[in-house]
């Protein structure tokens, strides 16, 4: 049974009254049709209803189940049961159209007699009808609201020499080759054998033979139309001989495919029917839809990806849509083609080349830098003269490597550098990394595989030309998994990473446009290869003066903010952030002045809170009623000149600092003790100092007998903080000089510098953060190594108008500067 009817039956029709077209009782139906049949024989030309049919043929003897939901179809079909429940049932020529005219009938139907009728939801109704003979439309006595029209009887012409036994041998034939069809389709449930004892006449055969098999709606239009019988038997042969050979070629492949499918392609197969008989039932145009596959080809001729890759891609696109959806290779093989479709393959982002807002942007949020901004502008200018020449291909973003202490606003510069160039901005935090696939990513032949963090970073940016920040790159880790700082010597070299490979994505990716800017607190502890591959900027420690500008420019507006106060609420005087800064941190950044500022404006909200008072100005006396005792004091420890006690500086990764240095001289047999948690390079350094020290004996007036009989005991305080390093080697040196002397050391002198056996004084690292620190803590005069007078530039002009830099090339010119007379009034040990 086929369906009709049904392309557009929910339109709102009026239903029928339930005395017209509701279940009738049988004999009642019989009667009023007879007596129908009886008036109409009497009277010539009477209009019958008619009912377009889409897609089926109703035959002869025939009887069939029909969906009616058209408002005319509906129509007709009340009229028809009011009188002799009589129909026209005729195929109409376009199937997709709704409303049909006279001309998109055939001529040629089928009257038939209604004898079921059941009403369905939606205003439709489903009926059984009988075909009674084969007629031909002579007028149309009516087309709206419903066609009705007057027909005649077509009958069939058979020619005289077809006899009873013709007939006879047509039946069997069409019987026999229907029986073959029957079993080898195994769609036909009606028994052929009881068709041959019921059926021996040739014309009702082709009527019910017709009427089973899967012709076209004009095929059995055809056969409906042609009145020789002869011709009709012949037809019907040829449409039963042709679905036998169809139905053996469909065998044939079943065959075939069923060998090679196994469970899984089965259960596949039952999910793509359940999907297609799922889209029919809610109704989804199949023409709209997408397959993945075709979506993905899509997406690959929109792609910027190179000829070549596209290439493998089609080959792997297609490899996807032949694995079925439930295999977990097909999951993996998804994942590998959308991320290679997502990839930017030389989509860029265009660039601000206006240096004169670059600097803008650039001082905005952050106060000082002066070397690293240059480099930025430096950067800037060259691309835009590049640019200008149309020399792109010959442009290499550079490799960055932002080195200093905490809380110095490395991070947060290389956000703002990003705004400056118009680049997006993609942040990659590498420590504790300890995997080398996090950089290059796994094989995509392993479970769970994934691309590096490199390439998802470019996926994210949706573009080849962002900045990316590789954050603590100097707290790399390695272990058995790999080490993930050789990984990253492709990346980061401009040589190499225009074809860099991951991995998971197996094609070589252009990085070359790629800026890459790294941040580290220590670049001692980056790998040499790394490091070599990097332009290495130092970002020193904040000095007081800087710290204060920071404060009130950024940090104090910020916080104001943060905790609902305004400026007319807390003032905080310059005294005020200065003390904040003495006091209460010991950093060369500002995050600990950030927590301490936060903690003053929360103090400063309680009070305003609970008095009510409009506005609080913060004076240096107020802060210890505000946010308890001061922390930290950076006075000279001792405001005396005393004898083997020399303050030295020191480099931390918090930025400068003092230490001092002690030395007891004490009768023994000549043994030399160091204590302080002193590193290997700093005891070789107390040792050359020492050995120095004895060599210039006779010079120092000292006795060489004595010194060798004499224990000496050299002592750095804080003993929990770990020390090392050669520049504490002058002053180890004066402090053993003086208290072998018996000289006393100048309270308000600090000194930085290595010493070799002979004297002579090596330069030294972190001079501007010991500077720093030393004019943090009252010191007066500072002596640093004559080879450190070029790295005077970088010592702020604040500290050097503080302070007296004396330039020392030999530990002679620093016993002369250090050491004072001998003085009974001086503190001996």
């Amino acid at each position: 049974m086929k369906e009709n009817n049904r392309l557009k039956e929910n339109e709102n029709i009026s239903r029928p009254d339930s005395s017209d077209l509701n279940d009738h009782d049988s004999e009642q139906s019989e009667n009023k049709a007879s007596h129908a049949v009886k008036k109409r024989s009497k009277t010539k030309n009477v209009a019958i209803p008619l009912i377009p049919l889409r897609g089926t043929v109703v035959y002869p003897g025939v009887s069939l189940s029909l969906d009616i939901g058209r408002p005319a179809s509906i129509e007709a079909l009340r009229e028809a049961m009011k009188a002799g429940q009589e129909l026209v049932l005729v195929l109409q020529k376009d199937m997709m159209e709704d409303d049909p005219t006279s001309e998109d009938i055939y001529n040629i139907g089928t009257r038939g007699r209604v004898r079921q009728i059941l009403e369905l939801p939606d205003s439709m109704f489903k009926i059984l009808v009988e075909g009674i003979e084969c007629v031909q439309i002579i007028s149309y006595a009516k087309t709206e609201p419903y066609f009705s029209v007057v027909v005649k009887k077509l009958k069939d012409k058979a020619a005289p020499e077809l006899d009873e036994i013709w007939r006879l041998g047509a039946s069997r034939s069409m019987i026999k080759l229907f029986a073959t069809y029957a079993e080898m389709s195994g769609k036909i449930t009606a028994d052929p054998q009881v068709m041959i004892e019921e059926f021996s006449d040739p014309v009702v055969l082709i009527n019910h033979i017709s009427q089973l098999l899967p012709l076209k709606s004009e095929e059995q239009q055809a056969i409906l139309e042609n009145i020789h019988l002869e011709a009709r038997v012949e037809m019907v042969l040829n449409y039963l001989q042709r679905e036998i050979e169809l139905g053996k070629i469909e065998k044939q492949l079943e065959e075939k495919v069923k060998t090679k499918i196994n469970k899984s392609q089965r259960d596949y197969f039952l999910r793509e029917q359940i999907r297609t008989i799922q889209s029919e039932l809610d109704g989804d145009d199949e023409s709209e839809q997408i397959s993945d596959h075709e979506e993905m080809m899509q997406k690959l001729e929109e792609s910027l990806m190179p000829e070549d890759y596209k290439e493998k891609m089609k080959k792997e696109i297609s490899r996807f849509g032949r694995i079925p959806p439930n295999f977990p290779e097909a999951t993996v093989q998804r994942n590998w083609i959308e991320l290679l479709l997502e990839l930017p393959f030389g989509r860029t982002d265009e660039e601000h080349l206006d240096l004169k807002k670059a600097r803008r942007v650039l001082d905005r949020d952050h106060y000082g830098m002066k070397k690293l901004k240059e480099r930025i502008m430096e950067y800037l200018a060259v691309r835009k003269l590049q640019l200008d020449k149309q020399e792109q291909s010959e442009v290499r973003s550079p490799i960055l490597c932002f080195v200093g202490p905490p809380g110095t606003g490395k991070t947060s510069i290389a956000k703002a550098i990003a705004e400056t160039l118009g680049r997006r901005y993609v942040r990659m935090s590498l420590g504790g990394i300890r995997d080398e696939a996090e950089i290059r990513g796994h094989r995509r032949t392993y479970v769970g595989a994934m691309p590096g963090r490199v390439i998802q970073g470019i996926r994210q940016a949706d573009t080849d030309n962002p900045l990316f920040l590789l954050d603590e790159i100097d707290k790399l880790g390695q272990d058995f998994r790999g080490d993930p700082s050789s990984a990253l010597l492709e990346v980061l070299d401009p040589e190499q990473n225009n074809s860099f490979r991951d991995h998971y994505v197996e094609f070589p990716y252009d990085l070359s446009q790629v800026l890459f800017i790294t941040t580290a607190n220590n670049g001692d502890m980056i790998p040499e290869p790394l490091l070599d591959r990097m332009e290495v900027i130092e970002v020193s420690g904040y000095t007081e003066e800087e710290k204060i500008e920071i404060a009130r420019r950024h940090i104090l507006p910020k916080q104001l903010k943060l905790h609902g106060l305004s400026k007319d609420q807390f003032h905080m005087t310059r005294g005020a952030i200065a003390k904040t800064i003495s006091w209460y941190t010991r950093e060369a950044g500002v995050r600990q002045l950030e927590r301490e500022l936060a903690h003053l404006c929360r103090r400063v909200a309680i009070k305003i809170a609970e008095t009510g008072v409009k506005s609080i100005r913060l004076l240096p006396s107020m802060l210890e009623d505000m946010i308890g005792t001061r922390r930290y004091t950076y006075d000279v420890v001792d405001r005396k000149d005393s004898i083997g006690i020399t303050t030295g500086l020191a480099w931390t990764y918090s930025g400068g600092d003092t230490l001092t240095i002690e030395v007891n001289v004490m009768p023994g047999e000549g043994k030399l003790q160091l204590t302080g948690q002193l590193g290997d390079i700093m005891k070789e350094s107390a040792q050359a100092a020492l050995t120095y020290i004895r060599s210039r004996s006779e010079e120092l007036g000292l006795d060489g007998e004595e010194i060798r009989k004499s224990d000496i005991h050299i002592h750095i305080p804080a003993g929990a903080i770990p020390k090392d390093g050669p520049s504490a080697g002058i002053t180890m040196a004066t402090s053993l000089a003086s208290a072998l002397t018996k000289r006393p050391v100048k309270y308000d002198i600090a000194m930085t510098g290595e010493i070799t056996l002979r004297g002579r004084i090596l330069p030294i690292g972190g001079l501007k953060e010991k500077a720093v620190a030393a004019n943090r803590a009252g010191i007066k005069t500072i002596l640093i190594p004559e080879e450190n007078r070029r790295d005077l530039e970088e010592i702020p002009d604040t500290v050097k108008k503080k302070m007296k830099i004396i330039l020392v090339n030999h530990m002679d010119q620093v016993l002369e500067q250090a050491l004072g007379p001998e003085a009974e009034t001086a503190t001996k040990l």
